[in-house]
Order: structure tokens, then sequence, then C-alpha cells
């Protein structure tokens, strides 16, 4: 997807359901976001969840999925060893790529505050160049993200990172800014010239349309933590229902049916699968 002329959407998920619904909605590929993941947990985005925390919810994912999914791997918690340690559990758990940031451990979510300390350059390079000799699959992708747009390093310094990571090993980079337009990637993107596939994640700049992003030359872009923040609204509000009417009978307009539920989940296969294994044992037993 990645070498692809098309451009491919991510869209986010955070645990097994989010992961289905976003795949049934047709998206071809998904976001473990660490951010959403954490969130889910009840932690921030801060590295207070573990690594393995974080794989063991991607282990429902990609259980209940067909489509690749890109893990978050943050900073890959630590040095070079816990990074591959992080893309051998990934990779062995059916992901089909890690996304590893160059910002020092632990780190903190690149929409929160201005205090964004970068790894060295060599050092990550290191790291990616050790993830890559670690994969058992060279078709299993590792993206490089770069955070120096989000340390107000400006676009030379993300240039010069990129091409460092890319020469390491890395599949992809990933090139990421908060700002409330594109421009910044829109430089980045220009003077890469397509060395490697690029991808973004356009949360802040989100009025900066599709059609731009393929005129970039953008490989892949990540909705990357849609759906746990409409969850986050749909819960509170049918909390707040519920608890002000003192009945759940107000809330029932804005929820799944029970039915509904049991149909995405293919309650029926249970049953299925039991009476067909319950005849074939009958059939067994009269033979």
């Amino acid at each position: 997807m990645l070498d692809s002329p098309e451009m491919v959407f991510l869209m986010e998920a955070h645990d097994g359901l989010s992961a289905r619904i976003a795949q049934s909605e047709g998206f071809d590929a998904l976001w473990a976001s660490g951010f959403s993941i954490s969130t889910s947990l009840g932690l921030r985005d801060s590295d207070e969840a573990s690594w393995s925390q974080l794989l063991s919810v991607v282990e429902y994912m990609v259980a209940g999925t067909s489509v690749p999914i890109v893990v978050d791997g943050d900073t890959g918690y630590g040095n070079f060893n816990t990074a591959r340690r992080f893309l051998v559990s990934a990779e062995r758990q059916g992901a089909a790529g890690v996304c590893f940031e160059d910002k020092v451990f632990p780190k903190m979510n690149s929409f929160v505050g201005d205090s964004h300390r970068l790894a060295d350059i060599d050092e990550f390079a290191a790291k990616i160049a050790a993830c890559s000799e670690a994969r058992n699959d060279e078709d299993f992708c590792i993206i490089a993200r770069t955070e120096a747009l989000i340390a107000g390093r400006g676009v030379d310094e993300a240039l010069k990172r990129a091409e460092a990571y890319r020469k390491a090993g890395a599949t992809a980079i990933f090139v990421h800014s908060r700002r409330q337009v594109a421009d910044e990637i829109e430089q980045f993107a220009a003077a890469w010239a397509d060395r490697a596939p690029l991808v973004i994640a356009p949360t802040t700049y989100a009025s900066t349309s599709a059609d731009t992003f393929r005129e970039l030359g953008i490989s892949a872009v990540i909705w990357a933590n849609h759906s746990m923040r409409a969850a986050v609204t749909a819960m509170r509000d049918v909390c707040r229902s519920i608890k002000a009417s003192e009945s759940v009978l107000s809330a029932e307009a804005k929820i799944a049916s029970l039915k509904e539920i049991f149909e995405f989940m293919d309650y029926a296969e249970i049953e299925e699968t039991e009476r067909r294994l319950l005849l074939r044992g009958t059939s067994a037993a009269d033979d």
C-alpha cells in the first residue's frame, strides 16, 4: 500500500471493537494509536502504559480483523534493544508494521506543551537499523517518525533527520506537524521529492483536502485519534442523560441496539457451529 500510486487512509483503532468497526466501514488499514490505547486504559500518552500493555490490546485488534495494522511504538520504549523487542513482538502478533518517533523516552503527546526533546540523530538511526535487522519479514514496515517540526526545529532539520532514517532502513517517513495549516508539510514534501513513502496525520490541519495531499505525493494519511474521541463524546453524553433522567429510556435512541451488536459480532456463528458439531457427533455415533 505504501508503494502504491493510490494514497491509503489508516483509521485509528484502540481496541478489538473499534478495529472491527473501522474495517467494516471500509478502511483498508488501521493505526493502533498509542494515544488512543493509553486513553482507553485510563492512562496518559506519556509512556504511562507499558509496551506489553499496548501490544496486549493490539493482539485483539489483529485477531478481530483482516486488514494491515500499523502499531504506534512511540520512541521504542528506550534504546535500540527495547525497540527491536517491541518490533519482534508486534510482528509475531501479526501486525503489518510499527512506527517509532525520534523523541527521548519517556515522551509526551505531541500536542501537549512545548517541551519535546529529540533523540540524537545517529542514535535514532541506529535504532531504526537494529529494527530493520531484527524483523523476520522484509515486507514488515518500519515507519520512522520525525518530531522535528513538533519541537520547533524547522523543515531543514526534519529533512536531515528523515534522510538519515531512510538510509538506516526505514520503509517510510512520517513527518508530524501541529500547525493549523499544512505549509510545513507542503515544504517538506516538495524538498523530499519522493525519496521514500511519506506518511502524515492531519489532526490539526484537518481543513486541508485529501486531493492536496495527493498532489504532494503523500503515500498514507492517518486519522490518528478520531474513533477514541468520538467514543468519549458519545459515552459522556449517554452517561449524563442516564444520570439526569434516572432512566435508560432517554438513551435508547442514541445507542446501538443489542440486536445490532449481536449481528455485528456474529453471535449466530456460535450457534451454527455448535449445531453442526453436534450433528457431526450424532452421525459418528450412529456409524
